[in-house]
């Protein structure tokens, strides 16, 4: 018998399996991974998906706060596409795993202007 938590036949995924996700760019590069995802404690909305991205052989990775709505679910690839550039990414708010900010309004209207977009809450 399977067991429904790791079932992908629904639109739903369980927190486990996207965290680890490959993420990748328009062109096709892969861009890193999601280490994990920040969710809206009331609503219970995902607001970012945390990209880990950079270093060497895994070491060294910041975290890269992306704002969910700009993650698109390719079934072919099995991971996230993202309208991104490597370049663009290195200038992107980010923080060190260890070092989270507080993620106030105030940081999230800095996130979603860098990606042009209005922050929503």
């Amino acid at each position: 018998m399977t067991d429904p938590a790791t079932q992908n036949s629904s639109d739903l995924i369980a927190s486990d399996r996207v965290e680890g996700t490959a993420v990748y760019n328009r062109q096709g590069e892969r861009l890193g991974h999601i280490s994990n995802f920040m969710v809206e404690k009331r609503s219970g909305q995902v607001r970012y998906a945390l990209l880990s991205f950079g270093g060497f052989l895994g070491l060294g990775n910041d975290h890269y706060p992306i704002p969910w709505s700009m993650l698109n679910y390719d079934t072919d690839k099995g991971g996230y596409v993202v309208d991104l550039s490597k370049d663009m990414l290195e200038s992107a708010p980010r923080h060190t795993p260890d070092t989270p900010p507080d993620y106030d309004d105030t940081y999230g209207r800095t996130v979603f202007s860098y990606y042009g977009l209005i922050y929503p809450w």
